[in-house]
């Protein structure tokens, strides 16, 4: 005895060895031997054996149209035995019946099963639907063949160029556009983003990171909003001063200058000037929504995001030959710079110059005045006295380290060319501008506390920085009060402290309330924001890295060790593992072959090529 059954989906033959009544031993056409229930044994049949059976059933079936059988049957229930008796007339052969079996059970779309061998045929409008999907799949496959062999070829097809965002940075696997990517990939071996490269799809690999990054930190775009035009400002004393600010070249947002007035009796009185947008942008209206949207301004080489649109920005930065608003800490100080007194005040402050950092030199740290001073340097003298005894105050040391600057000049080449500048931290100019606001930022932190206003201060502990709605302990600076305050054009925790600072001053109560949801909400939206941008800079600064070895055909580069297989570049803010690195002590000196720089994975292949003390012994 034969069996037609069905075995995991499938419509098998067999030869039955035992018949159980509930079960049968059968072995099947492939040879294998299994245990098939009764309920599952679709036809019995002595003859053709079961691979004939098989065999011509299939044949069969390749000549059936389900279409025509899904016509031709009645709208009830019926077995394959049936169909196939009054399509082939009479008692159908086993292979006939095997056919009609094969056919029904290969074709979901025109007969519903409604139990073993048993069939409904599917209605008129659910089979039209079925059709019309498999047509429209079809179509889908034959496209995404023709786009994946296209991509294989190194052609970019004009559909997938008009979605490149979505695949290049967000991709939607649902795509008819991926998965031709995702086909050619698979065909030529290699990934996604090196077969768009290879097809012309990344113009600038220095656009792509920062495209990436616009895709994650603003997908609504980089354009401000509108915002209408700022309020009147209110009437303010014009202050008695000559100020001057001490910024980078590239600033346009010039939150601090400083002053110094000489005053009766040998005393001074210096000014730390800050920059006044609260003024002008109370909690919830349309530029402090934008601010809250964006937290802070975006750093990079070459460019930068700025947090406030730029006629916001110019209406209050701290610009010469103007006079804008300022929230102003006014400190008396002695000939020898100690400080005697502060107060705080709101008003205009002329700025008479806007000095560069590499344009100051360190003539101010010379007790004695001279004829060849620049111009400024008696007023940065009084203030590098008062620097000196508030770095004292603090008993914390200037941690020796080297910071880089970045210039780009995006006139020289298709893409740009960078110069790296290293500069020392700690010099005299830089240790007079931080300790200066340091003290600042101490002293509005403690105002505020002591008026019993919230506000977003910084504490450490443990070596770990957080922003806190409440004073602490900051302890790698060595206060008991610290917050951002001095930056309000470019960071939104100085914002609303400035608020803060402020109403106190004018007696009202503060905008934000020590339990406010939304004082919270931007605490926590700033520090990540803050540092995803902070990220985001690095990354940046890591790729102009790569660029610059390219640029200088750098082969070989000096280094110094860290620890186990790192390596800090001389001269590059890179640090590198090596690890085919000899074990080193830390700080030893040694030299690192440049092997490939990939640009668009931003990612550098080294190797060691010895001590610095081999070369200099072979050469």
């Amino acid at each position: 005895m034969n069996v037609l059954f069905e075995d995991d989906g499938q419509l098998k033959a067999g030869t039955v060895l035992a018949d159980n009544e509930a079960s049968l031993q059968v072995e099947a056409v492939s040879g294998k031997r299994q245990k098939v229930k009764a309920a599952h044994v679709l036809l019995r049949f002595a003859t053709p054996g079961p691979a004939d059976t098989l065999g011509e059933g299939q044949r069969l079936a390749v000549e059936l149209d389900p279409g025509f059988l899904w016509e031709v049957c009645g709208d009830a229930e019926f077995g394959f035995a049936e169909l196939a008796g009054e399509y082939y007339g009479g008692t159908p052969t086993p292979a006939q019946a095997t056919a009609v079996a094969l056919t029904l059970h290969a074709s979901p779309m025109h007969f519903y099963k409604k139990g073993r061998g048993r069939y409904r045929k599917a209605p008129p409008d659910s089979l039209r639907a079925a059709l019309v999907s498999v047509e429209r799949r079809a179509r889908e496959a034959r496209q995404i063949a023709a786009w994946a062999d296209e991509l294989a070829a190194n052609v970019l097809p004009e559909a997938l160029r008009a979605r490149l965002d979505m695949l290049l940075y967000k991709p939607d696997k649902n795509t008819l556009e991926w998965k031709a990517l995702a086909a050619a990939c698979e065909m030529r071996k290699t990934h996604p983003l090196e077969l768009l490269s290879a097809c012309g799809a990344i113009a600038s690999t220095h656009d792509y990171h920062y495209n990436r990054f616009l895709c994650e930190a603003f997908p609504q775009g980089v354009a401000f909003p509108a915002w209408g035009v700022l309020p009147e400002l209110p009437e303010l004393p014009l202050a008695d001063v000559r100020a001057f600010s001490i910024d980078d070249a590239t600033t346009t947002e010039i939150d601090d200058a400083f002053s110094v007035r000489e005053l009766p009796g040998g005393h001074y009185e210096v000014g730390v000037h800050i920059a006044c947008p609260a003024l002008a942008m109370p909690r919830g209206d349309a530029l402090d929504r934008i601010a809250r949207t964006r937290l802070s301004t975006v750093y990079m080489p070459g460019r930068k995001l700025t947090m406030l649109p730029e006629e916001a920005i110019a209406a209050f930065t701290l610009k010469e030959a103007t006079a804008p608003p300022a929230l102003s800490l006014l400190v008396e100080v002695t000939s020898d710079g100690v400080p005697l007194r502060h107060e705080t005040r709101v008003q205009r402050v002329p700025v008479a110059a806007n000095l560069r950092l590499d344009m100051v030199g360190d003539d101010f740290t010379n007790a004695l005045p001279s004829p060849a001073d620049p111009p400024w340097t008696q007023e940065l003298r009084v203030l590098w006295k008062l620097t000196q005894h508030l770095s004292a105050q603090r008993g914390k040391h200037d941690v020796d380290r080297i910071d880089y600057s970045f210039h780009v000049d995006w006139g020289a080449g298709a893409d740009g060319r960078v110069a790296i500048v290293a500069r020392e931290r700690g010099s005299p100019l830089d240790k007079l501008v931080s300790e200066l606001m340091i003290h600042t930022n101490n002293t509005w932190g403690r105002l505020l506390a002591e008026r019993g206003a919230a506000g977003l201060y910084r504490v450490q502990a443990a070596g770990k920085v957080k922003i806190s709605t409440r004073p602490g302990e900051h302890q790698g600076l060595g206060l008991t009060h610290y917050l951002w305050s001095s930056s309000p054009l470019r960071r939104y925790s100085d914002l609303v402290n400035q608020r803060q600072l402020l109403a106190v001053l004018a007696g009202v109560t503060p905008p934000y309330a020590a339990n406010d949801a939304e004082l919270f909400a931007a605490l926590a939206d700033f520090e990540a924001t803050y540092s995803q941008y902070a990220e985001f800079q690095g990354r940046m600064e890591h790729y102009w890295c790569l660029r610059w070895l390219l640029q200088e055909e750098i082969a070989e580069i000096g280094a110094r060790s860290i620890r186990d297989d790192l390596v800090r570049c001389e001269g590059l803010p890179l640090v590198l593992r090596l690890p085919d690195m000899p074990a080193q002590p830390p700080d030893t000196r040694l030299r690192v072959a440049i092997i490939r720089v990939d640009l668009l994975a931003a990612s550098l292949e080294c190797r060691f090529a010895g001590l610095v003390s081999d070369a200099a012994a072979t050469g």
